[in-house]
């Protein structure tokens, strides 16, 4: 097996307890991100990596694999755990909390991967309000590599790329990724990918045209749940 996605899975979020079992269309979130994440082409599987048995039970009882985890910090640190049962040499850290995934999104991410690249990942161009914190902003160089990343509009005066939560990692340098302390940087922002770039290691950034939708407060999912109803 050369790729896998893991999606991590931890039930107790701050702003939205429970949000991987949130149901959407009566599909929980997490089984949704599964699914869609199944559709992507050239990988080799998906599996939800958790610690706790209601969303285990939930995936499995939609056909889906599942690798139980110790409790982690972060949810790379949950990847980089479930990772080392598998054997691909490509491994795909799809956030659980985007039900709308488009599957070609995952592709990209990995074809970065087979080019060569240590860590990719995506980003959309923000047409909108940049302050939100929620939505997190990259910076990058000419080549598409990754400056910074921040919960703050930078750059100032944009234009503001918003990040997409789908981090690519050579089976290596996720082990290596995994081992590192935090930093400060990483602590001021909440964002771990500061620890990785604070360590010199190269994130690859491709800009896709559409954004990718996630849910991160009880009133973006009342908000999604409406538009599905309708």
């Amino acid at each position: 097996m050369s790729s896998a996605v893991i999606i991590p899975a931890r039930f107790d979020a701050t702003r939205l307890p429970g949000k991987p079992l949130a149901e959407l269309g009566g599909v929980p979130m997490v089984e949704r991100v599964r699914r869609q994440a199944s559709l992507a082409r050239g990988i080799g599987g998906v599996w939800v990596a958790t610690d706790d048995p209601r969303i285990a039970q939930v995936i499995v009882a939609g056909g889906g694999a599942v690798i139980r985890t110790g409790p982690h910090p972060s949810g790379t640190d949950r990847v980089a755990e479930a990772a080392e049962s598998l054997s691909a040499r490509w491994i795909l850290n799809v956030q659980g909390d985007m039900p709308l995934l488009d599957p070609t999104y995952v592709e990209a991410v990995l074809a970065r991967l087979q080019a060569g690249a240590p860590i990719a990942t995506l980003a959309w161009r923000l047409s909108g309000d940049p302050a939100d914190p929620s939505q997190v902003k990259v910076v990058c160089d000419g080549a598409g590599r990754a400056l910074y990343f921040s919960r703050a509009p930078v750059p100032h005066g944009g234009p503001w790329r918003v990040h997409v939560g789908i981090y690519g990692f050579q089976r290596e340098v996720l082990r290596e990724v995994a081992r590192l302390p935090v930093h400060p940087l990483e602590r001021s922002e909440r964002l771990e990918q500061l620890r990785w770039l604070a360590a010199g290691y190269e994130i690859r950034v491709d800009e896709v045209p559409v954004a990718v939708e996630s849910v991160d407060t009880p009133a973006q999912l009342q908000a999604l749940r409406e538009r599905m109803s309708r």
